[in-house]
């Protein structure tokens, strides 16, 4: 099987973002939608960059005041951060730090993710919480696009 720390390196672009609490009620993310467009990437010399932008943005959005607890927060329905990361491969984990974010308290921020990387195919999963506070399982779904 081959390493995460050999297949991650690349850029992954999005094609899905499902959220699912843990009785299989699926909870869209007001702020980017059901359906965001992304971009991922992440170097072979331990640096990444995320952008995360709703399909419509001529929607007007209310300020959040905060992100779910292991998320950032997005801003008028966009979120971009950057930073430095370290992968364990005996966990198919990766610890990112955030350098630079958008939301001015996501700065420093260290977020761990599970991460699993099938030929051209990167699935990411993490536990936070909707936007109305119920606990549920965030499902990342990329496809290598360099």
């Amino acid at each position: 099987m081959a390493r995460l720390s050999d297949t991650l390196p690349g850029t992954w672009r999005l094609l899905s973002r499902i959220d699912v609490t843990a009785t299989g009620e699926r909870r869209p993310e007001p702020m980017l939608g059901d359906d965001p467009e992304a971009l991922l990437i992440y170097d072979r010399s331990g640096h990444f960059a995320a952008q995360f932008m709703r399909r419509d943005r001529s929607v007007e959005l209310p300020d959040v005041a905060a992100a779910g607890p292991n998320n950032s927060r997005a801003v008028g329905g966009y979120d971009a951060y950057f930073g430095s990361y370290v992968i364990d491969d005996a966990t198919s984990s990766v610890t990112q730090t955030l350098i630079g974010a958008l939301s001015r308290e996501s700065v420093g921020m260290v977020l761990t993710r599970q991460m699993e990387v099938m030929g051209d195919s990167l699935t990411i999963r993490l536990e936070t919480k909707s936007a109305d506070g119920t606990p549920v399982t965030r499902t990342l779904t990329w496809e290598r696009v360099g």
